[in-house]
């Protein structure tokens, strides 16, 4: 797709994921709206954006709440015509037992993580319906496709968005418009900066540069395929989990409580 001109939505615009994308775009010449909580934080971005002269709004916005939401869309359509694509990257989680949760703490990411995807999608969809063109791409994780301890309510509610986008996708056959999810392995943001990942190891050495993400961000934005994961070979491991989960999902389940075992001691 050539995205010059093009109108392009990130949430969790002010860092990470969401900031490697909004760059991505704007080199390529896409005119780039900036959803986030912290105005200041977008701000910045704002600024860094100004080299590539593309039209910028930085809208801050909480996407758990709805009325949120709405305000923020109509601040967009009072600046832009219309939206071309919609990356719903916004998400975070909190790393601890179930047991150990809070009922907040569950809802919290379940929120931002699959209702904040959902108020947007409502919110935007329309308007791409309407011109018969458009693309939306929901940042999940591998985390979509394997239930793993300690995470398991940021793992549900990515698990909720890849089963959603799957049924969107249906739905949208023929429209014009599409549907991408984009799941990468661990990725190094400030993601693992709230204080619950203290004692959790923060990054492998396989874990990703957020620019590599946001770079199949750009290709899913102009994908048939219902999601692409980053790394390509993580595919693999997907399968093999879907194919002999009884073999699988022992492993996992030891390996990742070893793991949260040893960060306890």
């Amino acid at each position: 797709m050539d995205f010059k001109n093009k109108t392009v939505l990130v949430t969790g615009a002010s860092s990470g994921i969401g900031r490697a994308a909004a760059i991505e775009f704007a080199k390529l010449g896409a005119n780039v709206i900036l959803v986030a909580r912290t105005k200041e934080k977008l701000e910045q971005v704002e600024n860094e954006l100004k080299k590539f002269n593309v039209a910028t709004l930085a809208c801050s916005c909480d996407v758990s709440n709805k009325e949120n939401v709405i305000k923020m869309s109509r601040m967009v359509f009072e600046r832009f015509s219309s939206l071309d694509i919609l990356v719903n990257n916004a998400g975070f989680a909190i790393y601890d037992s179930v047991t150990e949760l809070s009922v907040d703490d569950i809802e919290s990411q379940m929120k931002t993580n699959y209702l904040g995807m959902i108020y947007c999608v409502k919110a935007f969809l329309p308007s791409m319906l309407d011109k018969k063109s458009g693309h939306i791409v929901n940042v999940a994780s591998l985390a979509a496709s394997f239930g793993l301890p300690n995470i398991a309510p940021y793992c549900a509610s990515k698990f909720a968005m890849l089963g959603f986008s799957e049924g969107l996708k249906h739905e949208l056959r023929d429209t014009g418009v599409g549907i991408t999810v984009v799941s990468p392995i661990m990725v190094r943001t400030d993601f693992f900066d709230h204080p619950s990942f203290e004692k959790m190891p923060k990054y492998s050495s396989t874990s990703l540069d957020p620019k590599t993400v946001a770079k199949a961000i750009l290709r899913a934005s102009n994908s048939s395929r219902l999601e692409i994961t980053v790394p390509s070979v993580a595919r693999i491991a997907v399968w093999l989990k879907h194919t002999f989960p009884f073999f699988i999902n022992p492993i996992l389940g030891r390996s990742f409580k070893n793991q949260s075992d040893s960060s306890k001691k």
